[in-house]
């Protein structure tokens, strides 16, 4: 077992000479080595990922190498991937190498056949699919069209999570947020990243009674990108990466917009209470200013929501499901209550909510 071990720790190094200018001297024997190594690393994750001791045991040692991104025991499974992937990009790699590296991914293995193969030539196409997407085009395309690169970049990131759902499954593991999950989000633009989370999350939590896909703006999308694997596997990661931390899910819903966090809120009921309390908090910083006759942020230099956007968010909750409507209402009278139950405008913030959104509704039925 040491001297698995001891190869297994090779992996780093092998990934990390896949992007550097060394390929430059690689020549078809190299390369193929290179492609053998990875197949190995692959025959390992298949041969232990069933047994969580062993699973654990490699991935301290894949862990030694403190790599970055950081590497563990699932990468061994996709080492050709990640091999092919890393040569693929690398403009470094000789003009021979790179034919053969062609011819070897037409060349797919019996074992990857499969209704979803975890090819090399799958994540290839899925790669090149999200940076043509990312291409500028003549003449530039308007904001509207950036919505089917943010789709790709959901769908791969659900993707990379039913496979770690597949493998962790046999061993009896949580649903915890992987370790590359907040390494891989981190690398975007945090406004970006709430965007692909949302799409991914909004992508499985509806793929269960649809027969489309719907991106951010409620436009419906053709394909179904819905799963045998369970929202817990896929989901799950997610919804913990976003409420692990309170300030990130604050930022998370004072930058998305209030329908899509109603429709999240709707899928997830993990989400709808922590998003009602942060609007609480957010309605508790409104104060009403008889001058101007209406409720201003306390605190203008902090990040909450208007009384414009609180009332458009609360509207929002109510106009989703019979649940989500009837434990948002429910909050909006109990906080009427808590602040003096009053039945004027102007005194609470929450009998003006609450007015304007039952308000709202009975135009929304009359309609």
């Amino acid at each position: 077992m040491e001297a698995v071990l001891e190869q297994v720790e090779q992996l780093p190094a092998l990934l990390a000479g896949a992007s550097s200018a060394l390929v430059r001297d690689w020549d078809s024997l190299t390369l193929d080595r290179a492609l053998e190594w990875a197949q190995y690393f692959q025959h390992v994750h298949d041969r232990f990922r069933t047994r969580p001791r062993l699973r654990e045991v490699l991935g301290r040692r894949l862990r030694r190498a403190q790599s970055n991104p950081p590497i563990g025991f699932p990468h061994l499974g996709r080492c050709p991937q990640l091999l092919g992937l890393a040569l693929l990009e690398n403009r470094a790699l000789a003009p021979t190498a790179c034919r053969c590296l062609l011819h070897r991914l037409l060349q797919l293995p019996g074992r990857e056949a499969g209704p979803e193969p975890h090819s090399l030539a799958l994540l290839a196409r899925r790669k090149a699919a999200s940076r043509l997407l990312a291409l500028p085009s003549v003449p530039p395309r308007p904001p509207a069209d950036v919505e089917p690169q943010l789709q790709a970049e959901a769908q791969l990131l659900l993707g990379r999570l039913r496979e770690e759902g597949q493998e962790a499954e046999p061993a009896g593991e949580s649903a915890g947020p992987p370790r590359w999950l907040s390494a891989v989000l981190e690398q975007l633009p945090m406004s970006r990243a709430f965007e692909v989370v949302a799409a991914a999350l909004l992508e499985q939590g509806s793929g269960a009674d649809r027969a489309g896909d719907w991106d951010l703006a409620g436009n419906s999308l053709e394909g179904n990108w819905a799963s045998a694997v369970g929202d817990k596997c896929v989901a799950g990661p997610l919804l913990s990466w976003l409420l692990g931390n309170k300030e990130r899910f604050s930022a998370f819903c004072l930058f998305l917009p209030g329908s899509l966090l109603a429709s999240l809120a709707g899928y997830y009921s993990q989400l709808s209470r922590p998003y009602l309390d942060l609007l609480t908090g957010c309605g508790s910083h409104l104060l009403y200013d008889p001058l101007q006759g209406r409720w201003v942020v306390s605190c203008p230099d902090k990040a909450v929501l208007s009384w414009e956007q609180l009332r458009e968010r609360f509207t929002c909750l109510c106009q989703g499901s019979d649940v989500l409507k009837g434990q948002t209402q429910a909050a909006l009278k109990l906080l009427k209550a808590q602040d003096g139950d009053f039945q004027v405008c102007g005194l609470s913030v929450w009998t003006d909510l609450l007015m304007e959104v039952e308000e709202c509704l009975r135009k929304d039925a009359e309609y």
